[in-house]
Order: structure tokens, then C-alpha cells, then sequence
């Protein structure tokens, strides 16, 4: 029996239609480009937490919300295992540095809550530790809410089954081999320990102000129509009128006394892509008129 976040057994949904899914999509990622430009100029401050368990499509769905955005204004943070110097700091203080500011969205690909899921069934902090983050966490993320950053925490659910089948599915793809870490693979072995965890964490942190929103993942093209249909439901937003933009014609060559330097004086890459070139269509021959018998 496959188990899921809540170890009970979910009907596989039905395939998404392909064009409508593509069709949605793109309306939902042009939502996302004017609800940008209304944090832009209104100086709203936005964190979005994607959490999870490993191979539950986070990664998929930032990259489908980030796609149009405008990257000066969006970044993802995904923080790599700490140093041993910050290991000695607070815990909280290597992330403090990725809040954002004004006109700024702050995608995290894993959080702080690392403390409370790897950290905590891999044994990499001890139990005063884990203990003291249960604590923090909530107290840390009332001060946020407070200073008036909007946060939204996003938990992934997908059952064991279709866990195991995506991580046998980069094990055999080169192209996505490197999402497939150790820790991922020892994670199937760890089911329950993970789920122990994700129960303890929820328990301590889904609080008012700051609650967890679980997005269903057995389906990955469900979980970003639903995953970014809820971020623009959740974040209180108007469309802003763009600002008109005019493009100046060219100034003609002869008034800008500008004359290009030789192409031979230059380095270029190889031109390769003329053998993707489309060929000519040939002129089809004209049929003779069939004879009457």
C-alpha cells in the first residue's frame, strides 16, 4: 500500500490534458509577471517556502513560477550544506541575509526547516538542537509576519510509490543523474522516520499568520497549476498600469560618424547551426491532366 505524508493511500488522479495544462500554465505565469509588477511598485516584501519530500516536484514548479518573472526582483535560494563557521552561529542567521527587501519575491528551495526534517532524522543536530528550533521557529517567523513581510509556506505531498519510481527515473537519465543524492536514496529507507518528523514540525509551526499549504504532487503538472493558482489567491494584489515605452527611431549612420571595425580583426564561434537550416522546397512538378478513356 503506497503511503503519503498522512501514511494513506491516494488515488492516482487522471492525466491533465496537455494543451489545456500548457494553455493554463501560461495564463497563470502572466498573473504572476503583473502580480511582480505590483509588489515592484507597491515595495511589498514576499517569501515563499517550498518544503517537501525529496523528489516531490519543488524544483519543477519554481522553475515554471520563476520563468517570466523578472530575475532582478526574484531570487531563489537554496542554500548548500553551512560551514563549520556557521555552524557556530545562530541558527536562523545564515538565512536572515536572503529576506528580501522592497519589490523583492524570495523563492526558498528548503528552508530553515532543514532543522526540522533532514537534520533531524540524519542525526546532524542533536535533540537540544532540534528542540530549540521547535521553539524558535514559530517566535522567528511572528517577527517576520509582524515587519510585514507576507510569508507562505508550501509543503509537497507524494506517496512512496511515485517517490521511488521518479528517483529510479534520474538514476537511469544522465541529463538529471545529479538531483539524485545519497541522502535522497537513503530517504526511502527512512519513510517513517520523515513522516514522524513532518508531523512533529507541523504540529510546532502551522500557526496562525503563518500556516502550511500543502499542494497534492503525485501529479507534477497538477501541482504547478495548483501551486502558483494559490500563491496569486493568497497575496492580496492589483493589476498596476504598465508605464507606456516609446523606442526612439535610429539615428541614420551618417550622423552618428561611427564606422565598424574590420570583421577579420575578430573572433567568432563556429557556425553550426547552419546545418540545422531549412531547406528550400523544391517546386512541385506539375501533373498532366489524366486522358479521358
Amino acid at each position: 500500500m503506497s503511503k503519503t505524508d498522512h501514511l494513506a493511500s491516494p488515488e492516482t488522479p487522471p492525466k491533465l490534458d496537455k494543451a489545456a495544462y500548457e494553455k493554463e500554465l501560461q495564463r497563470l505565469q502572466s498573473e504572476l509577471v503583473a502580480m511582480q509588477q505590483w509588489v515592484i511598485e507597491t515595495g511589498e516584501r514576499i517569501i515563499l517556502i517550498f518544503e517537501g519530500r525529496d523528489a516531490a516536484g519543488k524544483g519543477s514548479a519554481i522553475k515554471r513560477i520563476t520563468q517570466y518573472l523578472n530575475p532582478r526582483h526574484t531570487r531563489v535560494v537554496a542554500l548548500p550544506a553551512p560551514t563549520e563557521r556557521e555552524k557556530t552561529q545562530w541558527y536562523f542567521q545564515r538565512y536572515i541575509q536572503h529576506l528580501p527587501a522592497a519589490g523583492e519575491i524570495v523563492i526558498m528551495d528548503r528552508s530553515w526547516y532543514n532543522r526540522a526534517g533532514v537534520e533531524r532524522v540524519m542525526g546532524f543536530c542533536t535533540e537540544q538542537e532540534y528542540h530549540r528550533f521547535l521553539r524558535q521557529a514559530p517566535d522567528f517567523e511572528r517577527m517576520l509576519v509582524e515587519d510585514g513581510i507576507r510569508l507562505i509556506k508550501y509543503w509537497f505531498s507524494v506517496s512512496d510509490e511515485e517517490q521511488e519510481a521518479r528517483f529510479r527515473s534520474r538514476a537511469e537519465d544522465p541529463m538529471r543523474r545529479w538531483k539524485l543524492s545519497p541522502m535522497d536514496v537513503e530517504s526511502i529507507t527512512r519513510w517513517e522516520d520523515y513522516s514522524r518528523a513532518k508531523d512533529a514540525m507541523f504540529a510546532a509551526t502551522d500557526l496562525p499568520g503563518a500556516r502550511w499549504v500543502t499542494i497534492e504532487s503525485e501529479d507534477k503538472k497538477r501541482s504547478r497549476i495548483n501551486v502558483i493558482h494559490d500563491i496569486l489567491q493568497r497575496i492580496p494584489w492589483n493589476y498596476v498600469e504598465p508605464q507606456s515605452i516609446e523606442i526612439p527611431k535610429r539615428p541614420a549612420e551618417r550622423d552618428t560618424h561611427y564606422e565598424r571595425p574590420p570583421r577579420d580583426q575578430f573572433v567568432y564561434a563556429e557556425d553550426v547551426a547552419k546545418e540545422l537550416e531549412r531547406k528550400p522546397r523544391t517546386a512541385a512538378k506539375k501533373k498532366a491532366p489524366a486522358k479521358k478513356k
